[in-house]
């Protein structure tokens, strides 16, 4: 066991955890955070990305004693966040989800390529989030709603 503090969506957690437990499992397990989705648990699917220190990771595989110290934004940390209300939106309007499994994990990716400008068009959008896998909607959706929010973002 090891005792950490990690700084939960703007809040310090010290907490003692055993050595392989994952943040996943942290955050929803301790924390009772359950946006943060397990889907394959090999940093596959993406359906558990958060961001650590504004970076973006697969909560699956990090481990929670890795992090110590660090800043983690689960999706529950996103309140008033105007770019998250605007994807948000946009993935309503553009039916960008289905059955909203994978979606607290696109969302953030969403949000942090939009923020890095690596949205120019939809090939692009494509390979960014190439590291998110969706079931459902095939992507036209998401694609579209990214497509969305990076126009009204501009504005």
């Amino acid at each position: 066991m090891v005792t950490v503090t990690i700084f939960v969506n703007g809040e310090a957690v010290g907490a003692e955890v055993e050595d392989r437990t994952t943040l996943a499992d942290f955050v929803r397990d301790s924390l009772h955070l359950t946006g943060t989705h397990l889907g394959c648990e090999h940093g596959v699917c993406g359906a558990c990305t958060v961001l650590v220190d504004d970076e973006p990771v697969r909560a699956c595989i990090t481990l929670a004693a890795a992090i110590a110290g660090k800043e983690v934004r689960t999706i529950e940390g996103f309140a008033g966040d105007p770019a998250m209300e605007v994807i948000r939106e946009c993935f309503s309007e553009a039916h960008g989800l289905q059955c909203g499994f994978c979606t607290p994990g696109m969302v953030i990716t969403v949000r942090d390529i939009l923020q890095r400008g690596r949205c120019a068009d939809a090939a692009q959008i494509r390979a960014e989030l190439a590291g998110n896998l969706c079931r459902c909607t095939g992507y036209g959706g998401i694609v579209k709603a990214t497509e969305l929010a990076r126009d009204r973002l501009k504005s």
